[in-house]
């Protein structure tokens, strides 16, 4: 099973990537009650009966880091717009509802020079938006680099999303998406042209209040995502995580947290909670080095993640 879902993939028969994936037809050939008894099985095997049908599938991206700029280390800033234009189009052929991207969409030049930072941020997004469907954006650190967030979402275009919103969530088929923004400091002013620490990130109060808001007024499952992580601590961790997933938790209806920042991916659940990190797009030169994902949501509220390229989850067998 491994060997062909890594094929379909495009990822090397027996490459440790392949032991990321996870998608709804592999875990179709395990018997529920096999899938039941697999402590390390990802996702809840009652989300994946027969019958279930997928009520929403959209597409996740993270860590594009474009720039117009020379590698440094494992990033190949340059590349990144043919890597989105691939994700794009395997968007598009499967038609899913919407496109997210997680974060951290474009990068700067060295020297950082604030003009050419947002022409890296013009020429990302018009491959971004190449998807024929709904977009959306997350806030990531690098997207504060050079420019002000106010100025990075004066370029981008959320679909249906009032402008300059840098957190807000929407509805679609029975579901309420929640999109965060974890960029600010710990006194809770904003990322702003590289004023800030990378590793000090945190949800200010305005924006928990905001949070808790939001998710009393909707009775719909949730699905959230926010570029740096949720589900630890640590440099790429929000600082004040734990009284994040406090509010996610105490909402009961919280069914998962998707994220990028660490480049690396990285799965967790914590208290019912699926947070899936995924890979980031710049890691690598060429198309093998690629990473985006297809989440389906079913209708018993099970799900499923098909990594592309590099992006892969743990599939759900002996």
């Amino acid at each position: 099973m491994r060997k062909q879902v890594a094929r379909e993939h495009g990822l090397k028969s027996g490459s440790a990537s392949a032991d990321w994936i996870v998608t709804r037809r592999d875990f179709l050939k395990v018997s529920a009650s096999v899938a039941a008894a697999l402590s390390t099985a990802p996702l809840d095997a009652r989300a994946w009966s027969a019958e279930s049908a997928a009520k929403v599938r959209f597409g996740i991206v993270t860590d594009a880091h474009y720039a117009d700029t020379q590698r440094r280390g494992s990033r190949y800033y340059r590349q990144s717009v043919a890597k989105m234009a691939e994700c794009v189009g395997r968007m598009n052929d499967e038609k899913v509802d919407f496109l997210i991207e997680l974060g951290d969409f474009k990068d700067q030049g060295a020297p950082a020079v604030e003009k050419d930072t947002i022409e890296y941020l013009r020429t990302i997004e018009k491959a971004f938006h190449g998807f024929q469907g709904p977009c959306y954006h997350v806030l990531g650190n690098h997207d504060a680099d050079s420019i002000s967030k106010e100025q990075f979402l004066a370029v981008v275009k959320n679909t249906n999303v009032p402008a300059g919103s840098k957190y807000y969530s929407f509805d679609l088929r029975g579901l309420h998406f929640v999109v965060l923004d974890a960029n600010y400091r710990a006194d809770g002013s904003d990322y702003d042209h590289g004023n800030f620490n990378w590793t000090d990130a945190n949800l200010p109060d305005a924006e928990l209040k905001w949070l808790k808001r939001d998710l009393a007024s909707t009775p719909k499952p949730v699905i959230a995502f926010v570029h740096q992580q949720l589900d630890g601590k640590g440099s790429h961790y929000i600082k004040n995580a734990e009284a994040v997933r406090q509010i996610l938790e105490k909402h009961k209806r919280v069914l998962a947290v998707f994220q990028g920042h660490n480049h690396a991916g990285h799965y967790s659940r914590i208290e019912g909670i699926h947070y899936y990190t995924l890979k980031a797009m710049v890691e690598g030169s060429g198309a093998d080095n690629n990473a985006y994902a297809v989440v389906e949501v079913y209708g018993d509220h099970g799900m499923s993640i098909t990594g592309y390229r590099k992006a892969v989850s743990k599939a759900a067998q002996g």
